[in-house]
């Protein structure tokens, strides 16, 4: 059995990927020591690794507001709806269009791909959701991200690569395209699929702007735009207390048991990356397997 070697090399590399990886960690510690530090404590700065001042009082008041757990549900319910009708309907498609006996497959890949290029720019597509009565309506949230072209060409390069004699021998047997897609195509396509869950389901998991910009209904907001508003509050209120205290006013005492908006925001930022922490390390393996297979046509 050989021996490993050890060189100069590799303890700079070693070092270098530690660090680098500790780098990408530690915002994540930052925000989870400075969501479990009392508010008005924080405000002083100079937390690193461990809370100065240990509070829950962050989270209970975030679990407290009737607004974070609506605006929760709502992310929750747009993600796993869009992500089941995402993944079912591209893997449909990609499924056609990996059949050569298929009439018009040509023009149905560019039409599909056209839209990728060429975008008539936010007016326009906000006028077509208004047409489409999507404005202001849950809906806004799924339909538009129902197809996606990259997607598309990733499970078709995958499907291309499933042996031919293996539908044969299904149809052989009596079985249509259907039965074929469902008994033999899905169980086989497990690590694209997965691949392609995950994608469209971070998207929608952070997905801030339709919330924005085309829904007013506060019971319709997902908490990624929740949090863009507290954001942006967090960040007036703060501009404002240094100008009172710049022209030697009075700081308006805004805590709340001691909370304040910045923590509360970091507790919020906590509780709305935790499920995707979560579900990655489950997904990674099909996540690599299925990039590198729907890649690469076979």
């Amino acid at each position: 059995m050989a021996k490993r070697q050890f060189s100069v090399f590799n303890c700079l590399n070693y070092i270098f990927l530690t660090l680098f990886g500790l780098s990408m960690i530690y915002p994540f510690i930052y925000i989870l020591v400075y969501s479990l530090n009392d508010g008005k404590d924080s405000m002083m700065g100079a937390l690193y690794f461990f809370p100065r001042k240990f509070t829950l009082d962050n989270y209970a008041e975030v679990f407290d507001n009737a607004r974070i757990w609506q605006s929760y549900k709502i992310t929750l319910f747009r993600t796993l709806l869009g992500t089941f009708l995402h993944v079912a309907l591209c893997t449909l498609m990609a499924y056609a269009l990996s059949k050569k006996s298929l009439p018009g497959r040509t023009f149905f890949t560019f039409y599909i791909f056209l839209p990728t290029i060429f975008s008539a720019g936010f007016i326009p597509y906000f006028i077509t959701l208004q047409k489409l009565h999507l404005i202001n309506s849950f809906w806004v949230y799924v339909i538009p991200m129902l197809f996606n072209f990259m997607h598309i060409v990733i499970l078709r390069t995958f499907l291309q690569g499933i042996p031919e004699e293996l539908e044969e021998s299904a149809r052989i047997d009596g079985y249509g395209d259907f039965q074929i897609f469902i008994r033999i195509i899905l169980p086989l396509s497990g690590p694209v699929l997965a691949t392609i869950a995950l994608f469209i389901g971070v998207s929608h998991w952070n997905d801030w702007f339709s919330g924005a910009y085309y829904v007013s209904n506060k019971d319709l907001i997902p908490v990624q735009t929740l949090l863009q508003e507290m954001l942006t509050e967090a960040e007036a209120l703060s501009s404002s207390m240094q100008r009172a205290a710049q022209q030697g006013g009075q700081t308006v005492n805004v805590n709340i048991e001691g909370a304040t908006p910045e923590s509360l925001r970091m507790a919020l930022l906590v509780i709305t990356v935790f499920p995707i922490l979560c579900i990655y390390p489950f997904l990674q393996r099909y996540f690599v397997k299925g990039v590198m297979i729907g890649s690469v046509k076979g």
